[in-house]
């Protein structure tokens, strides 16, 4: 069930970046198409954050050390914008313009909602 919970507060999330961001767009025409493509968003952005943030924390821990953990920033913001191209790929109407400010802004704000969102809403691991 806690799988479920996190892919809606994902999908939340990245609905939010979609009304507050420009250059994050979806493009479905019905409620029931947007609320499909924003879950198959959330499963690839999980799917992608998932296998791809293990490795680059491993590769490029010096980098995290050097910046004190700034770079984390642009390294969710390049997982954002290749969930878009991923998104892309499938024919999702889900589009991330570019690196800055969507992909920095949206990740940043994904990240955020999401966290406040976990925060507010349990999921069943509270023990």
């Amino acid at each position: 069930m806690g799988i479920i919970i996190r892919l809606v507060i994902t999908a939340v999330a990245v609905w939010i970046a979609t009304l507050l961001i420009d250059g994050i767009r979806l493009t479905a025409a019905s409620v029931p198409a947007k609320i499909g493509t924003l879950l198959a968003v959330a499963v690839i952005f999980g799917i992608v954050n998932a296998i791809l943030r293990p490795i680059i924390k491993t590769v490029g821990c010096v980098f995290y050390i050097l910046t004190l953990g700034l770079i984390a920033i642009v390294v969710n913001a390049l997982l954002f914008l290749l969930t878009g191209w991923i998104a892309g790929q499938f024919d999702l109407p889900f589009h991330v313009d570019s690196f800055w400010p969507d992909a920095v802004l949206g990740a940043l704000l994904v990240g955020i909602v999401s966290w406040l969102l976990n925060m507010l809403v349990p999921d069943g691991r509270d023990d």
